[in-house]
């Protein structure tokens, strides 16, 4: 018995799902780097670069679900977007902090 590999695992279809979970992880990665628990430890490390690149693959993994006529749909994926985008500038900053 075959069983068929998930929608989050097939890389040439398009997922949200995957997306979304490629940015929140690098924003936690990017929390943890920059020693979030205690604030006043806050810091900035050349590690967090990595996640900044995670960031970009999930608003990519997000744009590639985008559909051409405008409904509802279209403008979750859109504010979405929005989100991903203040993540990846979260991460910047918090690289910037070095």
């Amino acid at each position: 018995m075959v069983l068929p590999r998930l929608h989050f695992f097939r890389i040439r279809k398009p997922s949200l799902t995957r997306g979304v979970l490629l940015s929140l992880s690098a924003f936690v990665v990017s929390l943890r780097l920059a020693g979030f628990p205690y604030i006043e430890k806050l810091h900035g490390s050349r590690w967090q670069l990595i996640a900044v690149p995670f960031a970009c693959w999930g608003m990519l993994e997000t744009v590639r679900c985008l559909r051409r006529r405008w409904d509802l749909y279209h403008a979750g994926v859109m504010i979405l977007l929005y989100a991903e985008l203040m993540i990846l500038a979260t991460a910047l900053a918090l690289w910037a902090l070095l």
